[in-house]
């Protein structure tokens, strides 16, 4: 038991969420020892299983703060790293108690507190777990089934991934942290690697649809490489890889690639359609197995006026006269897809077939 608790010359907070999507919560180290942990009695009560009863305490050693485990079942983390026992802080470190992270701000004593900006305290953990998401290839792989429509038979899943560290949950946050550290590319080739593994778990051999991210159009070279060990390893898989259309800007090296992929026996989709500048000079120089849609040419369709009915009719049956498969993305509502299917769509993906989800889900 440390001794008798004393007020801090210095104001000194710390500013974090409990769970995601909460607003950050920004609390005085008002006295010290500071203790935190899930008794309702403590400095800093987190109501959080995966906290400890008495997880840790903060200290003040000759005008030096510490940060104290108190043997918690967790672990406690500064800066990412897990401390053995105690380790000293300064302004602005990450403090992480089991998945609950905050930082660690100080203030003049004739200063108002204030809110630190969520966004930076964000940002600060997002780049410090990163590391970790891809030291221990903590993606989690999810799947999203592609239907023929007619049959209802499932022909291939999209692979998807996701992330169980807190500030990295989503595909969006992931891609963030990389881009400050230009790490997209691994994550994009992690991403791949790891879906395919996890569809180890189907009964037989199916479909993948494998997304890449922009700036690795940027190194084709270093992409295909990729492709080709993926390929070596996975010779029984049909596998098509999926390039967002607004990468595909370069006729001759998207020929290249084509052939490629081809020699690999490889599948090549264009996905989100639509969503931008639709280039159609590329589509038809270098035309893919298969073409997405994007979800905004095609959702409320059923709604929509002939007009545009009809123009979305006119790209299908463009598309379709080219020999690529016109895949319609984000169906969630049947009588889209009724009309979806009325105006030539072969596949479609959406939450009405199924919405991402770990491979067991589809097995």
């Amino acid at each position: 038991m440390v001794g008798t608790m004393f007020a801090p010359l210095t104001a000194w907070t710390l500013s974090g969420r409990l769970r995601e999507g909460e607003s950050t919560r920004t609390e005085a180290v008002h006295a010290f020892p500071f203790r935190i942990g899930r008794r309702s009695e403590l400095s800093l009560c987190l109501p959080c299983p995966s906290i400890s009863n008495i997880h840790a305490e903060i200290i003040e050693k000759n005008g030096v703060l510490w940060v104290r485990d108190l043997r918690s079942t967790n672990g406690t983390f500064v800066n990412g790293v897990k401390i053995e026992c105690e380790a000293p802080l300064a302004e602005g470190d990450i403090l992480q108690f089991a998945n609950l992270v905050f930082r660690l701000e100080k203030h003049s004593a004739n200063n108002t507190i204030g809110t630190v900006c969520e966004e930076f305290c964000e940002q600060a953990l997002a780049v410090l777990q990163f590391d970790k998401l891809m030291r221990e290839k903590a993606v989690v792989p999810y799947f999203q089934p592609i239907v023929d429509p007619q049959t209802m038979e499932t022909i291939g899943y999209e692979i998807l991934g996701r992330s169980r560290l807190f500030g990295l949950q989503s595909p969006a946050r992931m891609f963030n942290a990389a881009s400050q550290l230009n790490l997209e590319a691994e994550l994009s080739r992690m991403f791949r690697s790891e879906g395919i593994q996890a569809s180890s778990v189907f009964s037989r051999p199916t479909h993948l649809f494998l997304n890449t991210h922009p700036i690795e159009l940027s190194e084709p070279v270093q992409l295909l490489r990729s492709m080709r060990e993926i390929r070596d390893l996975n010779q029984n898989i049909q596998i098509t890889l999926e390039i967002h259309e607004s990468a595909v800007t370069n006729p001759i090296m998207m020929r290249e690639m084509r052939n490629a992929l081809n020699e690999m026996n490889v599948g090549l989709a264009y996905d989100d359609f639509g969503a931008g500048q639709a280039r159609l000079i590329e589509l038809i120089e270098v035309p893919p197995d298969f073409l997405k849609f994007d979800m905004q040419l095609v959702q409320g369709i059923s709604g929509a006026s002939r007009e545009r009915q009809r123009m979305i009719a006119t790209f299908v049956e463009m598309v379709r006269d080219l020999g690529i498969v016109a895949l319609a993305e984000g169906i969630e509502d049947a009588d889209d897809q009724k009309i979806c299917t009325e105006i030539g769509f072969e596949l479609s993906q959406g939450y009405l077939f199924g919405k991402p989800a770990p491979a067991a889900r589809y097995c």
